[in-house]
């Protein structure tokens, strides 16, 4: 008789190929499945019972920003598992949890300090054998932040590198990798990303690519907007250089961008079929949620946060970033914006409101929407969150029915308690998953359940070269979610996010029950995932 540490018994098996589902028990030993199948008088240490439940792999967020997150509180990832996440791929946008180094350790000091880190280090290595010591929850691999590696060399500058900086990047870049990430990511609308031209970008593509075979570079465009057009076709040619690309959060935003989502797609799908492996990752809302200042011309950021108060602090320059706002954005736009989070408590009434409504409530004080974002910029020292709601259903629908776009949150792990658990943030930290599965799915048919399957478990295992992961599949890592498709949903709105997604039953990381029941077990098997493995 053979004997599991834990047999998944009788459920409906999602393998994540995109196969309809079979009735089959799973058995899982030694953190690894080694059963699908009929277990045929097989015994177990533990069994759960699956009858009239999916069991599938676990989900993979393929776009995450838990770098400083999962440091301050390991337990912040109890949003995502409730949602079925066994696995995050961070350090997105530009912005990861090393290297950091110069200008860029001084720009994160404020972040470490708020979350209570105490821990200092300069190296990608240095970072992920902390966040080992922490005991994870979930699993995390990282891509290496451009940010990070231009702010580390030339801190906020708005210039081209010299040679001289450039190979510095390269071999932070090189390091990092080594080290265990998997990828370079850039944030091309944040400081420093928004100064780099695209030969820099690509001489830092073809670095990676010879350093590491699984190399993948993946954006946040330099416009998502009034010229996503051509903000695609420079990341294609950097996806060139690179070998893949991940377009991330894939939309078309603003009102007057919304027709252009048939030539957006058209792109992509020409340049995967000269052969590029070009792929994209999407939130299931239609409100993005980022910076506040990123409403700030560019210019505003150079030389760091610092730099960028004293600008807003200056009669001359703020008039100047004023008049250039004045001209890009009318009235309707300010009702449009929400404040998600703010570090000044004396502002934090503002939390969940527009700019055009706290305009109102100010009266004589802050008369417009534009003098409130600059006060609260100023009192929030540009540390301030905000919901921009800015996309198109429609769209959204069509990006969800393309077999080469992924899901991603877009956010950091969170927890109802402790450090992570403030302010008004994106619904999406606990709701991404199950809102993708019930609203788009189940609901609305967009596709087949074993199809949506696929695209959060084998398809971003293999986009992001996630070894032996994402599969029902005997030797491959057991990271398994057994939910009921009749109840999973999310719950979490942006009036009250802190709501806690329904339908996930058991989830398993690395074959180990980190929920039973729904409920917690205290189990925290999760692994920082180096090279995808």
């Amino acid at each position: 008789m053979k004997k599991f540490d834990i047999l998944i018994s009788g459920g409906a098996v999602y393998d994540g190929s995109g196969q309809p589902p079979v009735e089959a028990d799973v058995g899982i030993s030694q953190g690894h499945i080694s059963l699908v199948g009929g277990a045929r008088g097989g015994d177990a240490s533990f069994v759960i019972d699956a009858k009239g439940l999916c069991v599938s792999p676990g989900f993979i967020d393929t776009h995450s920003h838990s770098d400083f997150t999962l440091l301050a509180d390991p337990l912040a990832a109890e949003g995502k598992l409730f949602q079925g996440v066994t696995c995050e791929i961070n350090g997105n946008c530009g912005l990861s949890g090393g290297p950091i180094a110069g200008a860029a350790r001084q720009q994160r000091e404020s972040d470490l300090l708020e979350y209570g880190i105490t821990e200092r280090w300069e190296s990608m290595g240095q970072y992920l054998d902390i966040l080992e010591k922490r005991r994870l929850l979930m699993n995390s691999a990282t891509l290496t932040g451009h940010g990070n590696l231009r702010a580390s060399v030339m801190g906020y500058a708005d210039r081209e590198p010299s040679n001289d900086e450039l190979n510095a990047m390269a071999a932070h870049l090189e390091e990092s990798l080594r080290a265990g990430a998997i990828g370079l990511s850039t944030g091309l609308i944040y400081p420093p990303g928004a100064y780099s031209r695209t030969e820099e970008l690509v001489r830092l593509a073809q670095a990676g690519r010879r350093v590491y075979d699984n190399f993948i570079y993946t954006t946040h465009l330099r416009s998502e907007g009034d010229n996503l057009i051509e903000a695609l076709g420079e990341a294609i040619t950097i996806g060139k250089a690179a070998g893949r690309l991940q377009v991330s959060h894939m939309k078309t935003a603003g009102r007057r961008n919304w027709g252009k989502i048939s030539e957006a797609i058209g792109t992509m799908e020409d340049a995967r079929a000269s052969g590029l492996r070009a792929t994209a990752d999407r939130y299931p809302y239609t409100a993005a949620s980022t910076d506040l200042d990123t409403i700030l011309p560019a210019w505003a950021y150079e030389g760091g946060s610092q730099a960028e108060l004293a600008r807003l602090r200056d009669p001359a320059a703020l008039r100047k970033i004023s008049d250039e706002i004045k001209k890009v954005k009318d009235s309707p736009y300010w009702e449009s914006v929400y404040i998600a989070s703010t570090p000044n408590k004396e502002d934090s009434w503002m939390e969940g409101k527009n700019l055009a409504e706290i305009a109102g409530a100010l009266g004589e004080k802050q008369k417009t929407p534009l003098d409130v974002l600059f006060h609260i910029l100023i009192r929030g020292e540009v540390r301030v969150q905000a919901i921009f709601h800015s996309m198109n259903e429609d769209n959204l629908r069509r990006l969800y029915e393309l077999p080469w776009v992924m899901v991603g949150s877009d956010s950091s792990a969170r927890s109802f308690s402790g450090p992570s658990a403030k302010g008004k943030p994106h619904p999406r930290a606990f709701g991404t998953f199950p809102r993708f599965l019930k609203r788009y799915t189940i609901e609305e048919r967009l596709m087949s359940l074993e199809e949506a399957v696929r695209k959060i478990t084998s398809l971003p295992a293999d986009t992001f070269g996630l070894s032996g992961r994402g599969m029902i599949k005997e030797g491959f890592v057991a990271d398994i979610a057994v939910f009921d498709a009749g109840r999973i949903a999310d719950t979490a709105t942006f009036e009250e996010p802190f709501q806690k997604a329904r339908g996930v039953e058991h989830l398993l990381v690395n074959g180990n029950a980190v929920i039973t029941g729904g409920v917690l077990t205290g189990r925290r098997p999760g692994r920082v995932l180096r090279k995808g493995k």
